[in-house]
């Protein structure tokens, strides 16, 4: 299976044969428009002030055979589900939120529920991780509603299969955003979460439920003016070795370390200057092997580089400009069909509340459209 992940990368670069044009074109939708189990419910939801469509946007994703499954991180009140699908094959003008696993797994209020879920990581044995940072309404009135969590989920059977409590990671300022897996040669399973606030990488070995904090070297946070957005990547480099790719969004300079070093537990001596950014850039994900995909802050182009290379300007191609309003906001893969789709809103707009009915939200092919 790693095998065929790390060739994933040159088999998005040629043109993709056949195609099956329900599933490759663009998906649309405005706010929330969810799926209810009745009409009564929703108007339940309505009437308390569980419901506010506007206030939903979608900004991280992962593809499953014929579905999108998105977090719909809850920013302000009125997000009903934190996590749900959207049908790759949908039909009309608006795409339909379908609450994933289901409703009862939703309830923000529940210790055991789904609080606030930030970020997504599908690996290869067909589990989604899911981080959950336990505090809601983050944009306004930040309420507390359970320690910070990730979240195992199987995709073939809906079923949730682990919860890893991170309360004994974090500290009371950690600031925890996004979240990665991978496994060992010999096959255990370890997650890594970006703290932006503590400047560290938690490291959790999940076949041994236990985890620790990697703190990083001050290098990674010099000339910031403060610790805003820690990105973190996954990449495979031709090496065979893997790597976390990572930078602030504030700071000047492109980080990697590592994944076995991360997994020894120290960082000291162990992470790599890949040079100077251009600018400020967002990490929007990866092609599962050696490409890694941003944008610059502001920007609608994507570029893609091949970690293979310097990091420098030479090295990276533009594969994307997204619509007008619009920025990208995840890449990410979708294997059925060998092809990299683009999850973009008007994000801005909606940080700023200037978004009417609610936000844009697109699911695009980085690669044009069928012939």
């Amino acid at each position: 299976m790693l095998a065929k992940i790390v060739c994933l990368g040159a088999v998005l670069a040629v043109a993709y044969a056949s195609c099956d044009k329900d599933t490759m074109r663009p998906i649309e939708w405005t706010g929330g428009n969810y799926e209810w189990p009745c009409g009564a419910t929703k108007k339940i939801y309505v009437s308390s002030g569980k419901y506010l469509p506007k206030n939903v946007i979608a900004t991280r994703g992962q593809i499953y055979h014929d579905d999108l499954i998105v977090a719909l991180p809850r920013f302000k009140p009125g997000v009903p589900a934190t996590l749900a699908k959207v049908s790759l094959k949908q039909k009309g003008c608006e795409a339909t939120l379908t609450p994933f696993p289901c409703w009862s797994s939703q309830d923000e209020t529940s210790p055991d529920g789904f609080i606030n879920i930030v970020d997504l990581f599908l690996d290869n044995q067909d589990i989604l991780w899911c981080l959950d940072i336990g505090v809601t309404n983050t944009l306004e009135s930040p309420i507390r509603r359970a320690p910070p969590k990730v979240i195992a989920i199987s995709m073939k059977t809906g079923k949730l299969l682990k919860t890893l409590n991170l309360s004994g990671l974090v500290a009371q300022a950690s600031r925890l955003q996004y979240v990665v897996v991978e496994y060992s040669q010999d096959g255990r399973p370890f997650c890594y979460i970006s703290d932006a606030a503590t400047r560290s990488i938690l490291v959790f070995d999940i076949a041994g439920n236990k985890g620790y904090r990697v703190v990083l070297p001050k290098a990674v946070v010099a000339g910031a003016n403060r610790r805003d957005v820690l990105y973190i990547a996954l990449i495979r480099k031709q090496c065979r070795n893997h790597y976390l790719v990572f930078t602030y969004l504030s700071s000047g300079r492109m980080f990697q370390i590592r994944t076995d070093y991360l997994r020894s537990g120290s960082a000291a001596g162990r992470v790599q200057d890949l040079g100077p950014k251009p600018d400020k850039l967002v990490i929007l994900g990866n092609d599962l092997g050696a490409a890694l995909f941003f944008r610059y802050e502001g920007h609608p182009e994507v570029y893609r580089w091949d970690s293979n290379t310097p990091f420098c300007k030479d090295n990276f191609q533009v594969v994307y400009k997204s619509p007008n309003c619009l920025l990208a906001t995840h890449a990410m893969a979708d294997l059925r069909r060998q092809r990299i789709r683009v999850l973009e809103s008007n994000f801005p707009d909606f940080i700023q509340n200037t978004v009417g009915c609610g936000a844009v939200q697109q699911v695009n092919l980085m690669s044009g459209s069928c012939n």
